[in-house]
C-alpha cells in the first residue's frame, strides 16, 4: 500500500512518523511549505515528497489540512485521485466536511471516511510532530450509510497499526456535538480565563491548576476560529451550559451560602469521579 499525506503539520507529520515507526508502508508527502517536506526527509519521516500530478498513484490519501482547506482540496482534486483509492481527513469537525467531501469523492470513484485523531499538542507545525503522539489515543471515525464496511475495517485496522489504542464510531453530527464539549469548550474557557487582569500578578502564585487550565489557551487561532464557526450551534449550547453553572457558583458566593456552594462542589467532584470510572472501563 502506497500512502500520501497532504499537509505536514503537527497531525500530518505525526501520522507520517507513526507510519514509519510501526509499519513498512511507503509514505510520501505534499505540503505547500517545502521546508516541512525537507525536514521530514531529513528526519526520515517520509520516503519522499511528490507533486499533485501523481496523486493517482496512491492507494491511501490522508489529508492533514484545516477543514476549509480540506473541502477546497477535495473539490479541486477529487478527479485526480486513483479510482478505488481511499481518502481520509483528520479535521476536528465532521458534519460540514463529510457532507462536502463524500459525494464528490464517490462520484469520482474514491472511497472516503471522515476521521478525527484525538491527540494533539499546544504547538503546531511539523517541528512539533511526534512518532508516538497517538499512543493510547482514540481514533474517531464517522461513517455514513453509504460507507462500505470493508472501508471501515480497512481504515480502523490501519489506525491500530500506527498506534491508536481504540477506534470510536460516531455519526458526523454526534461527533460535532460531543467534541463541542470535550475539546472546543475547553479551548474557549482557557482563552477567556487568561484574560483576567490577575494574569499579570500570577508569577510565584501559580502551580498545577493554573498550568492545566491555561495550557490550551496557547492555540492556533486561525485553525480554531474555523473549527468553532463550523460547529457554532453545538458550541454555543455548551457555552450556555457553563455560563448557567458559573452563575450558580456566583450566586452562592454572593449569598454567603456555604451549604449550596458545598453541594455544587460535591456534585462536580462526583461527576468527575464518575467520568474517571467510565474511562477506566473502556
Amino acid at each position: 500500500m502506497k500512502i500520501a499525506i497532504i499537509g505536514l503539520g503537527l497531525i500530518g507529520g505525526s501520522i507520517a512518523k507513526a507510519i514509519k515507526r510501526n509499519t513498512d508502508y511507503p509514505v510520501y508527502a505534499y505540503d505547500i511549505d517545502k521546508s516541512a517536506v525537507s525536514a521530514a526527509l531529513q528526519q526520515e519521516a517520509i520516503d519522499g515528497g511528490f507533486e499533485l500530478e501523481v496523486l493517482n498513484t496512491f492507494d491511501l490519501v490522508i489529508l492533514g489540512l484545516y477543514p476549509d482547506v480540506t473541502i477546497d482540496f477535495v473539490s479541486k482534486h477529487a478527479g485526480d485521485l486513483k479510482k478505488g483509492a481511499v481518502m481520509i481527513d483528520t479535521c476536528g469537525v465532521k458534519e460540514v466536511v463529510v457532507t462536502a467531501c463524500e459525494k464528490i469523492l464517490s462520484e469520482n470513484g474514491v472511497y472516503y471516511l471522515g476521521c478525527h485523531p484525538m491527540a494533539g499538542r499546544e504547538y503546531s507545525g511539523f517541528e512539533y510532530s511526534l512518532d508516538n503522539l497517538f499512543e493510547k489515543a482514540s481514533f474517531i471515525y464517522t461513517p455514513t450509510e453509504n460507507t462500505p464496511k470493508e472501508i471501515i475495517d480497512f481504515v480502523t485496522g490501519f489506525a491500530k497499526e500506527i498506534g491508536f489504542l481504540r477506534c470510536t464510531k460516531a455519526t458526523p453530527k454526534e461527533h460535532d456535538e460531543v467534541i463541542a464539549f470535550t475539546s472546543q469548550l475547553a479551548h474557549i474557557v482557557s482563552s477567556a480565563y487568561v484574560k483576567s487582569p490577575s494574569l499579570e500578578k500570577q508569577f510565584g502564585f501559580s502551580a498545577g491548576s493554573f498550568k492545566d487550565l491555561t495550557r490550551v489557551a496557547k492555540l492556533n487561532e486561525r485553525m480554531w476560529t474555523t473549527l468553532f464557526l463550523m460547529n457554532r450551534e453545538p458550541l454555543i449550547e455548551e457555552i450556555d451550559h457553563i455560563m448557567y453553572h458559573l452563575k450558580e457558583y456566583k450566586e452562592a458566593l454572593q449569598n454567603n451560602d456555604d451549604k449550596t456552594l458545598c453541594e455544587l462542589l460535591k456534585r462536580g467532584r462526583e461527576l468527575k469521579e464518575y467520568s474517571n470510572d467510565m474511562n477506566s472501563e473502556l
